[in-house]
């Protein structure tokens, strides 16, 4: 069908938000989402998933590492990936990754009806594999072997809370594990992916807007750190006699809250403490912590690591202790890309009438779609108490049905942009 023919057809945000409440009855309970990667539910939902798609003229099949790939032919092979997940944490939200999901088939839907069929570029709908890693502790794993920074080795031994390994959980799924680089196939005439998110913060709901662009997925430093001091007993040690490591882990633990808020997006977290012997008559003599600091500025994220080493060797000669530094793992930052960061604000402000743009936090797929080099950009909408991972989890409908309007827009703009570079 010529342009000039074609009939104008609107997304459906009203026809989405209610399969978005019908996949939380077919995989919750009382307790919120049970769509665990790997397992029965997540693969029901998946099912849910390819029900919806008998009546459009789409080819469906699963990758190498598990992903679930949806694809509406166009007149040019230059593709426009849209996509999110439909794993879930145990006991999580209605919205967190199966939005991007069904929002995704909503635009993909309106475009097939637009077209007739036959969009000017090729539309590709993606449910990552298994983005959360809340059974295995291996997150953006469809996702990363897509773009190639995938561990296969590492992954391999990696169990679950119950012994099984991943990769006989990963067999039982139909995914060789040895095989799962070959979804690095699936990136052929990649031109941009757009993924549409719930926050998962407070930052939107604070500042009374519903919609946000993201520049991208902050960086990440963690790390375990250990101040050795001397357990002596709590009732015969003088205060000026003590080496005390938990004092000396506790000014750290307030010293990084300054370091962070010399940043506007800065965060630092202390997050876990462990004291030994850990007994109330015992002045501690080692504690273990954990530190996460993220930021969207690699150079952000350098500073505040060196000032945390900086100070918790100060720290530790205040109170008589050592300290020993360790990486547990880390991420660079990951920006988006800026024409795209641009349409998604414009979109926003068309839809809205205001824009705002904000990194992320938590890390998500479309952060290993663009490391492979593929033009990305996502877009946030306001989370509710900032709440998420939660069965309370929740955003109004008002804002579903703006945010999937505006990702429609975003997805026409961006049509354009691959079809004019």
């Amino acid at each position: 069908m010529c342009a000039d023919a074609r009939i104008a057809v609107t997304v459906d945000s009203k026809a989405a938000v209610s399969l978005l409440k019908e996949l939380r009855e077919v995989t919750a309970d009382e307790h919120g989402a049970q769509r665990l990667a790997w397992t029965p539910m997540w693969l029901k939902a998946r099912e849910w998933f390819l029900s919806k798609l008998s009546d459009l003229p789409v080819e469906h099949h699963y990758d190498a590492a598990g992903n679930s790939w949806t694809t509406l032919s166009g007149a040019s092979e230059k593709t426009l990936i849209l996509g999110s997940h439909l794993d879930s944490v145990p006991n999580g939200g209605w919205l967190d990754g199966c939005l991007g999901v069904v929002a995704a088939l909503s635009v993909l839907r309106r475009i097939s009806h637009e077209f007739d069929g036959k969009p000017p570029v090729t539309i590709r709908l993606v449910d990552w594999a298994d983005e959360e890693g809340a059974r295995f502790g291996r997150s953006l794993f469809g996702s990363s072997a897509f773009a190639g920074t995938h561990s296969i080795e590492a992954d391999r031994s990696r169990t679950d809370a119950n012994g099984i390994h991943l990769e006989d959980a990963l067999a039982q799924c139909g995914v060789a594990i040895d095989r799962i680089g070959d979804a690095q196939q699936e990136r052929a005439n990649a031109s941009s992916y757009l993924e549409l998110h719930i926050e998962q913060g407070p930052v939107l709901e604070q500042m009374a807007l519903p919609l946000a662009a993201v520049l991208g997925t902050k960086g990440v430093e963690r790390h375990a750190i250990t101040f050795h001091g001397q357990e002596a007993h709590s009732g015969s040690t003088p205060m000026t006699a003590r080496r005390d490591a938990l004092a000396a882990a506790a000014k750290l633990a307030l010293e990084i809250r300054t370091i962070a808020k010399k940043h506007p997006d800065a965060v630092c977290t202390m997050g876990s403490v462990k004291t030994y012997p850990g007994i109330v008559t015992a002045v501690v003599g080692r504690c273990e912590a954990t530190l996460d600091q993220r930021d969207l500025d690699a150079g952000v994220l350098a500073t505040m690591y060196r000032e945390a080493q900086e100070k918790s060797v100060k720290f530790a000669e205040e109170e008589g202790c050592t300290v020993e530094w360790s990486r547990i793992w880390n991420i660079a930052p990951e920006p988006f890309h800026p024409t795209l960061i641009e349409l998604c604000e414009e979109v926003i402000r068309e839809t809205t009438g205001a824009s705002h743009r904000m990194p992320s936090g938590p890390l998500h797929d479309a952060a290993e779609v663009s490391r492979a080099g593929i033009p990305t950009v996502m877009m946030f909408v306001q989370s509710l108490k900032g709440i998420s991972h939660n069965r309370i989890e929740d955003t109004r409908e008002d804002h579903l049905a703006l945010a999937i309007a505006a990702f429609d827009r975003l997805a026409s703009k961006t049509i354009d942009w691959i079809r004019a570079s």
